[in-house]
């Protein structure tokens, strides 16, 4: 108990070091650029697998359990476009990416940490923190939400794909459903759950990495726990903000 609550008081002064004046807006600029082009040109393709995926499985799922219901039929465009756009694709997209960035980002932070490369950056008068930490999370939080929208999208059409070649169901019929009592807050949810799952998946792992102490043993166990802490971190945000936006 008394661990969590000294990590939790590091991580927040560290977060309020990290989000300093930059020094040099050229260096942040450039930074930022890159992890923007690392974390979001690097993901789309398993963002876009898993998304087809999880269309797919919701709209035969579905399927199944109508069987032979009172259900109207072309309810399956309609759950496949909600259940994706609310939960599934913000959330197991940013799940995916914990794994894949968060991993990443630990690796890299601690690596430079065990170089003494961070060390040296602050005899230099470097604000490691602000440098490491901020170009890393102002690109997530403009990337990973328009992950979450291409994977939403991906997602509706894995469902297409699952249910209508197979004739299942008609194109009318899942177009119908997807077109069926469209709330537009639902999508405002799906980006608040992006943005806040972006910030947790970059600097749960960088704080990780930037604290890391010992040597390959420990920069493994801390790209462990930067995975594992982000995933439980974003199901419990998960849980609050759909209890906060859906009461």
């Amino acid at each position: 108990m008394f661990s969590a609550v000294y990590h939790f008081g590091r991580y927040i002064q560290w977060l309020g070091q990290a989000f300093h004046k930059p020094e040099r807006y050229s260096m942040y600029w450039k930074e930022t650029l890159r992890q923007m082009n690392s974390i979001g040109i690097g993901s789309v393709v398993i963002v876009g697998i898993i998304s087809i995926f999880i269309g797919a499985v919701t709209a035969v799922q579905f399927a199944y359990q109508m069987g032979d219901s009172l259900i109207p039929r072309y309810y399956v465009g309609y759950i496949v476009r909600d259940m994706t756009i609310i939960e599934l694709a913000p959330t197991f997209s940013c799940m995916l990416l914990a794994g894949k960035v968060g991993s990443n980002l630990a690796a890299e932070l601690g690596g430079m940490r065990q170089k003494e490369h961070i060390d040296a950056m602050e005899i230099m008068g470097v604000n490691t923190a602000s440098y490491l930490l901020q170009p890393k999370v102002i690109a997530a939080l403009i990337v990973i939400p328009m992950l979450v929208c291409i994977g939403a999208f991906i997602s509706i059409i894995g469902g297409y794909l699952a249910v209508v070649p197979t004739n299942w169901f008609s194109h009318a019929e899942y177009i119908r459903g997807l077109r069926s009592f469209f709330v537009p807050y639902n999508v405002w949810m799906m980006f608040v759950k992006a943005f806040v799952f972006a910030f947790i998946l970059t600097t749960v792992p960088c704080y990780q990495g930037y604290f890391v102490k010992g040597g390959s043993i420990e920069l493994g166990d801390a790209s462990t726990r930067a995975v594992v802490y982000s995933n439980i971190l974003i199901l419990l945000s998960d849980y609050i903000i759909a209890m906060l936006m859906t009461s």
